[in-house]
């Protein structure tokens, strides 16, 4: 698994790598994560079950994502690869260079690759041009593609002209015990609101910016419990400081993943207020939680909830105000009971079946044959009448840059890395747990 974004961030991306990668581990397969440093965390670190994770030592430019380094990366992705005896690749989010990175010096060195996108793109703003054009370079030249939502499918096979049979569509899961609704944590006098999300443009801050002194002012026992970090948290701080609202508005920074359950819990209500969303895992979350979602009716979020757990707006400043305004009379009036919706969807959403449904994409792209580099070439010369020209050169570099570090370090010199003993480090877990019952407590001596 390569991607940009990995733990201690937070979000669904993070969040869908390490959940997968472990249902992977218990179902008898080896996976590492590839990820850059973050701060002091450097080098390789294990986490549960013997998940491996490699913190490259890379430069972070904007909201966790490196720059591109084009062959930089590969000297040490190689020796990882080859250290660990990795056979598939696994990229994520359109928006990592590590992930493309990866995938394009994965299948220079023969291995099979996969890309799960988990964002949606416009088609006619510049970034959007450039980062699909980028797109369309990786996935040239893929064994498989992976989106969390149907409308992520359109999308992305519009976006890197693919053939629709060769993506696939698998969602994000929950782990609903974690996520257990809790009651006596909240304040039974106030209505409260609950965001978590990244504070940029595309998740909607400037609609929260306009919505949260308008509800404040039209409810009097209404309070916002508001997590996350970003560059529009400036934008949301001046708004509480121009309105007023200390009292009714808290900022609680960046939320580390373990927090995230305890905060939903202090709510009511959840707000989504994204302009693009694929997916959004965080909805998920909060109705586990037994909260009553509020959402922005865009990408693929209405294919995400049931309709009695979720009311949609516009992405509009007057009808976030207005659903906001039905969904606080729905809680008041106790029309809604928000602390079943967990029993619900522990049976929509399984990380378990999400990890069956990508195993077969491994097992459909390992039986496939591995394309020539003049194959290679054409797929790439495809991609425009003068960047086709350059992708060509650039890959045809990537293969002569991978021939010289063959011949400089090669393959039978790197150190193979020993297997972590997941089922024997299992049935020691388990004699643990045994012993821990039969081990006689305070109260029956």
């Amino acid at each position: 698994m390569v991607s940009d974004f990995f733990y201690p961030n937070a979000g669904g991306v993070e969040s869908h790598l390490y959940h997968l990668s472990q249902r992977l581990i218990q179902r008898g397969h080896k996976v590492i994560i590839i990820t850059h440093a973050y701060g002091s965390r450097t080098g390789i670190r294990c986490l549960t079950n013997g998940l491996k994770v490699y913190h490259v030592p890379m430069m972070v430019v904007f909201q966790e994502a490196t720059p591109p380094t084009v062959y930089g990366f590969f000297p040490i992705f190689r020796s990882i690869v080859l250290r660990e005896r990795i056979s598939i690749v696994h990229g994520h989010q359109a928006f990592s260079s590590m992930c493309h990175e990866a995938i394009i010096h994965a299948r220079t060195m023969g291995l099979k690759t996969c890309f799960t996108d988990h964002s949606l793109f416009g088609f006619s703003d510049p970034s959007s041009i450039v980062m699909n054009k980028f797109l369309k370079f990786t996935l040239s030249d893929i064994d498989h593609v992976v989106c969390v939502s149907h409308t992520s499918k359109e999308n992305t096979v519009l976006r890197a002209a693919l053939t629709p049979q060769n993506v696939s569509v698998i969602p994000n899961a929950v782990i609903a015990s974690r996520f257990m609704p809790d009651p006596s944590m909240q304040d039974p006098n106030v209505t409260t609101i609950v965001v978590i999300s990244r504070q940029t443009y595309r998740k909607g801050m400037d609609l929260l910016v306009a919505v949260v002194p308008r509800i404040c002012r039209k409810y009097a026992k209404v309070r916002f419990v508001i997590g996350g970090d970003g560059p529009k948290r400036i934008d949301l701080e001046q708004m509480r400081e121009k309105h007023l609202l200390h009292d009714r508005v808290e900022f609680l920074g960046s939320i580390k993943a373990h927090q995230v359950r305890n905060t939903l819990v202090r709510g009511q209500i959840f707000l989504n207020t994204s302009l693009t969303e694929a997916f959004c895992i965080g909805i998920v979350e909060a109705a586990c939680a037994g909260l009553l979602v509020v959402s922005t009716k865009v990408g693929g979020v209405p294919e995400v909830l049931p309709r009695h757990m979720i009311l949609f707006a516009k992405p509009e400043e007057d009808d976030l105000v207005e659903a906001l305004g039905r969904s606080i009379d729905m809680i008041q009036r106790k029309e809604v009971q928000p602390a079943k919706f967990n029993d619900e969807l522990k049976e929509m959403y399984s990380w378990v079946n999400v990890a069956e449904r990508t195993e077969k994409v491994y097992d459909s792209i390992s039986q496939a044959r591995d394309p020539p580099l003049i194959e290679r070439l054409r797929s790439y010369y495809g991609c425009g009448v003068f960047v086709g020209k350059l992708f060509c050169i650039m890959i045809a570099l990537d293969y002569l840059f991978w021939v010289y570090l063959e011949w400089i370090l090669p393959r039978d010199e790197i150190e193979i890395a020993p297997k972590f003993p997941y089922k024997k480090f299992k049935k020691m877990c388990q004699r643990a747990d045994k012993e821990d019952e039969l081990e006689p407590t305070a109260d029956s001596i």
